[in-house]
């Protein structure tokens, strides 16, 4: 298991929001931390640091150049998330992204579009391919949203339907929406039914305040389920040290 960083962009700014409060009708949200640096500065941070495997995740329209800025910095470093398209996903590979991370194009009238996820595969491999999963809690169940985490679908996060998809994709990421940016713990029980229905590498975020939600992750994940922290962070406005998250990854790092 490690910890894995992330950049969010939303309006041209690296920000940390609350997840469920972005909005499609003017794009704003409530935030978190809005930084004064670009995204560039910290890419180059987390590649110095050997922080590896993150996402950078465009928020809305207006923060393409931003992104690239980031991507140049460490080319085939980070991933990258939001707008991803069939018509894009080259492109972004081209521009020094590891993986592009998908959600609402592969999702369409509030259902999965396994035509669109084949010819994703095609022009890309399923090796650059990370499936985001974010979801919310409803009836009980965990529900993949998709538009900004607005829309609910109805595909529920559940040990058969990260079966049926692992065989289209490198890793799986998971934000829970309910929790994203709040900094008042983890969903415990998803971590735990993800460190034991998926095979393949899988990212949670959602919630995590400290390092004991890291070692929370780590047990009840099986070291299975790595971890994105954001708000918490120093480095985007919260209490936990950037550079302790750093001496955590090199203690605990584990292998897949």
């Amino acid at each position: 298991m490690k910890i894995r960083p992330c950049i969010d962009l939303h309006n041209g700014k690296v920000k940390q929001i609350v997840g469920g409060t972005l909005t499609d009708r003017d794009n704003s949200a409530r935030e978190n931390f809005v930084s004064s640096r670009g995204a560039s500065y910290y890419a180059r941070q987390y590649r110095d640091d050997k922080m590896t495997g993150g996402h950078i995740v465009k928020l809305g329209p207006g923060n393409d150049n931003e992104a690239e800025k980031a991507l140049k910095i460490w080319p085939e470093g980070m991933q990258i998330g939001g707008g991803i398209t069939g018509d894009n996903c080259r492109l972004w590979i081209d521009r020094g992204a590891s993986h592009v991370i998908v959600t609402s194009w592969v999702f369409r009238d509030g259902a999965i579009d396994f035509t669109r996820l084949d010819e994703l595969v095609k022009l890309i491999g399923k090796k650059r391919l990370v499936l985001d999963l974010s979801c919310r809690k409803q009836n009980g169940k965990y529900v993949v949203v998709t538009d900004r985490w607005q829309r609910y679908t109805d595909f529920i996060v559940n040990r058969k339907n990260i079966a049926l998809l692992e065989s289209y994709c490198d890793e799986f990421l998971i934000h829970a929406a309910d929790v994203e940016g709040l900094r008042g713990g983890i969903e415990a029980d998803l971590v735990s039914d993800l460190g034991r229905w998926s095979s393949i590498p899988v990212t949670y975020a959602g919630g995590a305040r400290d390092l004991n939600d890291a070692e929370k992750v780590k047990e009840l994940g099986r070291g299975l389920v790595d971890l994105t922290i954001g708000s918490a962070l120093d480095i985007f406005g919260g209490s936990l040290a950037y550079r302790d998250v750093v001496q955590w990854n090199r203690e605990n790092r584990g292998v897949y």
